[in-house]
Formats: C-alpha cells, structure tokens, sequence
C-alpha cells in the first residue's frame, strides 16, 4: 500500500511535470509515461508475489482458531496426536497437565493399564498437541480421552496445559462424539481447590463431549496416590461398560523404556547434570528458564537465627550478566542435587557401578518423549541431579519392586501395598506415609529387594527445582536475588534423620574468601504476587517466620519511594515468630524502617511468654487498623506462609471485620472479599 501510494504521488507529479511539455508533441506516449507505467506495473506484480507468499506461509504454519470446525487445519505430523494414534492403532490418549510431574506420572499408568482392557494407550502432553484435533478423535472407533490436570498457583492451569485451557475458555468447538473422563490434581488446603479439573470437566460436556465417568479429584494434602487408585479402579469398570468391553484379567507389567548400556566405548554426548541441552551450564546463553537455568554464582550465605538448633539462610544469588529480570513477590527457582550418601546406598543395595553410562530409551516410537531424562549419562548423575530418591514411592512403584524380592514375606508386603484392597492401603499409610521411608529406606528394611537399577531409574520420579519466594527487590538489587530459606531436618518414626534436599545443599554453599564463590542452577518465575500500582496504596502485609520474605522486598521498594520523595500510603507488618531472641529474623532492617516512619509493625512471639501469642491474635485486636486500610481507603492485603492454618485464620479474621465494621451481612462479607481478590487486593502466596 505505502509503494502504491508512492506510485501515486510520483504519477500526480509527472502529471504536473507533463502540463508544461508542449502539445505538439508528435509521441503517443512520453519517456516519463513509459517509466511510470513500468512502474506501476512492477510494484503491482510485486504486491501480488507478495501476498501470494504470506497466504503460503499462513496455510503451512500451526494456527489456533476460535472455532476450529469453521475451517480446515493444516497440522505438522509432529503435533498431530489424531495421526500418531491411527498409525500406532491406538484409541486411548491420555493429556497431562503438570508442574511438577505427579500428574504426567498418574497419566503414564493410565496409558499403560488401557491395554489390559484393549485400549492401547498414548501419553500426551498438551503443550506440543494441535488440542483443537479433539474434535476429530471420533474418527478413532472406541476412542477415549482423559486428562490428568493439576491446578497451580492462584486455580491456574499448569504451564503446559495454558494454551489448551485458554482454548476451551475462548472456543466454541464441536465436541460432539468426543468420550472422556477428567481426574483432577489439587490441594486442599487452598481456597481454589482443583479448579482447573472441575472447570474442564464441565467445559468439555458443554461443548458436547460425553463423560464416560465421573470428575476424580485428588487431595494432595492428605494421600493423592490413594485418591488416584480409588478413583482409577472405578474408572475402568466404567469404561468397559461403556464400550462394552471386557478386561483381559492380566497383569500389566511392562518396560516403558529399554536400556543400552555403554560398556567398551563411550557414547559421542554425555549428559552431566544438564536440563535440556548438553553443556548448557558451561556454555550459558539466556533467554534462561526451567529447561535452560542460569548457573549462578552465591555472594552471600549467612545465618539469620541466633543462639538455636534451627537455621535460617539468607542467600542472595548473582544473576548480573544473566539479562534475567525480576519483581517483588516472583519467585526464585533452584535445582538442586541429592546427597551423595544416599545415592551411594541405591549404588549398594542394588549392586551396581554408578559409573556406568547407560541410555533409557522409549520403545513407543510414537512418544515425543525418547528418553525419561537427558540420556546418555552415568546411574550416578541420574541418581543425583534426575531423580527424586527422597519422596514416598508410590505404590505402583512398590509393585514393581515385588518382583525383585527373594524373600516371598517381603514380596507379598510390597504387593499387599500396591493393591486397593483396604488393608493394603493401611499398611501403605502407615509403612510408606506415615514412617515417612523413601526408596532407600524401602531397600534398607527389604534386604531381598533387589531391582535393577535401570529399572528403578525408570519408576522413580523426576527430580523437581524447589521454589523460593523472593525477599529482595530489584529497585535496590537489580544484580542480586535474595531468598530466605529454613534448613529441613527431622526424625522420622523409625528413628531415621530425614533432610531437605534443597536447604541441605543450599546450606554447604558458603562462599569463601580468595576461592571461586560456589554455584546454583535457578531461574525467576513470574508471580501475580504485586504491590499495588500507586504507592500511596496502603498496604498490609501478614508474614510469619519466612513468609515475611517477599515483604521484605516490598518493604525496600515502599521505603526507596518514601526516599524519593513520593506519597507512600501505610505500610502495614505483622511477623510473628517462636522467639524474639532467637528467630526474629531481620530484626535490624525491620526496627530501622519501623523507627524512620516507613513501617508500622505489629510481632507476635509465639513462645516469649506463658500463653502463646500468633499474628492472627493481633488481627483480631487491630479490626479498626484492618477496615481503615481495607475498607475506608481501599487497601491492599497480603498473605505469605502456611496454607494449613495461619492462611484460612487470617481470611476468616478478615471476613470477621468486613462484616462488623463493614456493617454486612456475612454473604455480603463474602461478597466484598471476593471483590477484592477479582481486584488484586487481596493476594495470598502460601504453600502447605
């Protein structure tokens, strides 16, 4: 159009060039004609050419339509999960969505177990799948889809499954002959417990789709394994009335991966610890994220209690020259690496070389994923940097490990566990849950137990970064990243002393003059967690023990406007901790601000006195401070730490003043806090 428009504006000037060439002229056409003609003529077949070349692209290219039945999709075979099941002769497809891989676990087993009832099954992730092909499945006879879907944050959808939730939201799609059923992943101790299941499953039957069985939920804060396999023996029966079809009666136990093991040579790449590409974290190019972490270098690393058994770091992370930027209230990701004693003893009990380099390698050619991490490498580095050796196995990891026992009393422990039948499930909750044994327990107290280790690394879990609210803000400390951190350690039932990983190895990282500083995988994930735009908002903020972290960050931010000379509304702490003289952690910082006017604090030390003091006893005293800021001046409330208890108090004490000093009825209470969460004014980051 702009060449067009030039062409014009060339063409009225030799218009206005030709009126002063005389009219006796003898030529039909002048030497200035001939040019602008040709001209014309080539920007035209320009603009054409063109045109034809983006509709190429546009047709060839992956597009999400509103309503993908108003058009014809051209999809990549990479993204077609329609073509890999008709190819494989498969009618089960099993989506995921999942944070931090139980839910991708749960939906391994599914796929797996659908053979048993002639369903050869297919895992998907969301994420590489072209989702609107969900409503050609019903070209598959007898097909089934069925999505294990976590939901994270504030009832959000995992990362993976955004773009297919967003879809279902914003579309209009014809799911008519689709069959599915929805098992859901949530907590329960957050106040949008499994949201994303319940939404999608009552999505997908509005779009048309048939529910072959009921919404399954799992409470992570009780025993999810124990509502996945209640839920999934239920779930079969059903599909097979359904479809009218018959369980074949086997036993499904078969390898989802196959070894080779490098004895004579070694392989021409061998993964060290790395996420994603080889040698990422000796060769370091941003844009960094969890497939890609920035190694980065600790500066500091001290002690914030005083005087008692229980530690409190303060870390704060380089990440100048990362080009990674962040706010406060994100949050702080780090891989960690297991201790090395334990990962020895699996070495022992299952009599391997950890040295040995070995490849895992996906025998369902169809699968995206080739291998369960980055291969090939060592068992030691799978053992240390893939695999979660710490966590409660689950009891089809349990089943598997029957086979590998010589003791038949052993064998039918482990196998009584992995089963449905109640008392199984007891002998799992108090054996597995309640003793608190990991694998390594598991193969300490079953001495016959014997698996390969191959085997092993193929059942157990990844190993998952562990998140760090961010106590720092990059107004002050743009180059550095602060978290704040409590050192995990106890004693189990068996008497046994369990550790953090993370905060374990976190702990050893002190840097140390004249000596290169110790290093850390992490990268920064975005919260919705923000100070209010203006910062003549008041604010408060409920934190206690380490969930006064980001507030130390909006703090630093608050008082550096104070400095600058800007309107600052109140800025309201209340921090409680055990006691003052031990684990009042920032203690300094906290007074300065509260003593230069930028802080009003309010501390409750829990253990200071005969009768225990806790925050949600000062809000309680403090309804008039909390309606005033909340009500009367329209302020922003803040929420970090326990989500078991301190988080449910601290919302009923708040529905408590909404409602008397509000003069509200209690649904109109509810009413108004639910208003303020829909405007961001009151925020929780709480983790049970």
């Amino acid at each position: 159009l702009i060449l067009l428009q030039a062409l014009k504006m060339d063409e009225a000037e030799a218009r206005l060039g030709t009126q002063q060439i005389p009219e006796a002229s003898e030529a039909l056409f002048s030497t200035i004609d001939i040019i602008l003609l040709t001209l014309l003529v080539g920007g035209v077949a320009w603009w054409f050419l063109n045109k034809q070349k983006k509709k190429d692209v546009a047709t060839t290219g992956r597009s999400y339509s509103i309503q993908p039945t108003s058009m014809s999709l051209q999809t990549s075979s990479d993204s077609s999960f329609i073509k890999k099941l008709k190819t494989s002769g498969r009618s089960l497809v099993v989506f995921y969505g999942s944070q931090t891989g139980t839910g991708e676990e749960f939906a391994g087993r599914l796929a797996k177990e659908g053979v048993r009832y002639h369903m050869k099954g297919m895992v998907a992730d969301p994420e590489e799948c072209d989702m609107e092909e969900l409503v050609n499945l019903k070209s598959i006879p007898n097909s089934l889809a069925v999505f294990c879907l976590a939901t994270y944050g504030e009832g959000d959808p995992t990362d993976n499954a955004m773009e297919f939730y967003e879809w279902l939201q914003n579309g209009d799609a014809d799911l008519s002959g689709l069959n599915y059923a929805v098992f859901g992943l949530g907590n329960k101790t957050y106040e949008h417990y499994n949201q994303v299941a319940i939404y999608v499953d009552k999505r997908l039957e509005e779009l048309g789709a048939t529910r072959v069985f009921d919404l399954g939920l799992g409470d992570d804060d009780a025993n999810i394994e124990d509502d996945f396999i209640t839920w999934k023996d239920k779930f079969w029966p059903a599909v097979c009335e359904h479809f009218g079809i018959e369980s074949t009666g086997e036993d499904v136990s078969m390898r989802q991966y196959r070894l080779q093991e490098y004895k004579d040579e070694a392989p021409g790449k061998l993964y060290t610890g790395e996420m994603a590409r080889l040698n990422s974290l000796e060769n370091q190019r941003p844009p960094f994220d969890a497939k890609n972490p920035f190694l980065s270098k600790i500066k500091v690393n001290r002690e914030l209690h005083k005087g008692n058994e229980r530690s409190c770091m303060h870390i704060e992370f380089d990440i100048e020259g990362s080009k990674m930027r962040y706010d406060a209230g994100d949050h702080l990701a780090v891989y960690p690496i297991n201790d090395s004693e334990l990962v020895e003893k699996i070495g022992k009990y299952t009599n391997t070389d950890l040295n040995t380099i070995f490849t895992l390698i996906n025998t369902d050619e169809e699968s995206s994923k080739k291998h369960p991490f980055p291969c090939p490498t060592t068992y030691r580095t799978a053992l240390t940097h893939y695999l979660d050796i710490t966590m409660n196995p689950r009891t089809h990891v349990l089943k598997e490990l029957s086979e590998y026992c010589s003791d038949n009393a052993e064998k039918e422990k482990l196998k009584l566990m992995s089963s449905t039948s109640p008392e199984g499930k007891l002998l799992y909750q108090q054996w597995i849950i309640s003793d608190n044994r990991n694998i390594v327990h598991i193969l300490e107290d079953m001495p016959s137990c014997k698996p390969a280790l191959d085997h092993l690394c193929e059942l157990l879990p990844r190993l998952q970064p562990r998140y760090y609210s961010i106590s720092s803000s990059p107004k002050l400390y743009p180059n550095t990243v602060h978290i704040t951190a409590v050192v995990v350690e106890y004693t189990t039932p068996t008497g046994r002393r369990n550790k953090g990983v993370a905060t374990t190895w976190l702990a050893t990282k002190h840097p140390q003059p004249d000596q290169d500083p110790p290093t850390a995988p992490i990268f920064i994930r975005k919260s919705q967690f923000r100070l209010p735009t203006k910062t003549q908002t008041p604010i408060i903020m409920v934190g206690p023990g380490t969930g006064l972290a980001p507030f130390r960050g909006f703090i630093q931010e608050r008082n550096q406007a104070k400095e600058e000379g800007k309107a600052v509304g109140e800025t309201v702490l209340y921090f409680g901790c055990r006691k003052k003289a031990e684990d009042f952690i920032y203690e300094e910082e906290l007074l300065e601000y509260e003593k230069s006017g930028a802080l009003t604090l309010h501390l409750a030390f829990s253990r200071d006195q005969a009768h225990k003091i806790y925050v949600s006893h000062l809000l309680q005293q403090n309804a008039d401070e909390i309606w005033r800021i909340v009500g009367e001046n329209n302020g922003h409330l803040y929420i970090c730490g326990d989500a078991k208890s301190m988080a449910p108090d601290v919302r009923n004490i708040v529905m408590k003043v909404i409602q008397d000093k509000g003069q509200m009825s209690e649904q109109q209470a509810s009413a108004y806090l639910k208003k303020m969460e829909t405007q961001k004014r009151y925020s929780a980051d709480v983790w049970s």
